[in-house]
């Protein structure tokens, strides 16, 4: 019996210990630009937990945030376009070209931006920078992947280093 208690103590202990370990949270977000022949545009696809950027946008505008939800406003959504485009910008063959929003959803708990950037030109490189959530959360990643005339390409942005260049 005795033996039985302190087997079964054990066990509590373990868990109970177990349970005492702080989880630690994945901060990454995932962006797709592929190219469009057809449409002489860059696809961007850019997702994020929405409670990050719910949060980030509550740091810098001092007001709370409910994108996802039904509290939602017009002004949230502007600003989230604004942040986005603050944050996320492409350089073609060495050029700024412009990144505009055409749409975003909800999927779950993730936020995703769908926009565009026109490029008429044969595209031998392009520079990423992505510093989406860096001025609120120092661990974030932002992992880039690209399908340019078949050819892909992948890049790891943090805060350390929130620009690449990819050579197609």
């Amino acid at each position: 019996m005795l033996k039985k208690i302190s087997f079964f103590s054990l066990v509590v202990l373990i868990c109970l210990s177990l349970t005492a370990v702080s989880v630690h949270k994945f901060y990454v977000s995932i962006n797709q630009i592929n190219y469009s022949q057809e449409k002489k545009e860059l696809q961007i696809t850019s997702r994020f937990f929405i409670d990050d950027v719910n949060n980030a946008l509550q740091k810098r505008h001092k007001s709370q945030f409910y994108l996802g939800s039904d509290r939602e406003t017009s002004e949230m959504d502007k600003h989230l376009e604004n942040y986005f485009l603050e944050n996320f910008s492409i350089k073609v063959n060495g050029k700024p070209s412009v990144v505009q929003i055409v749409n975003r959803e909800i999927e779950d708990d993730v936020i995703i931006i769908y926009a565009v950037s026109k490029s008429k030109s044969k595209i031998s490189s392009i520079e990423v920078k992505n510093t989406m959530l860096f001025d609120f959360i120092s661990e974030q990643q932002n992992i880039i992947h690209s399908s340019i005339l078949g050819k892909k390409k992948s890049a790891l942005l943090t805060v350390s280093k929130s620009v690449d260049v990819l050579k197609y």
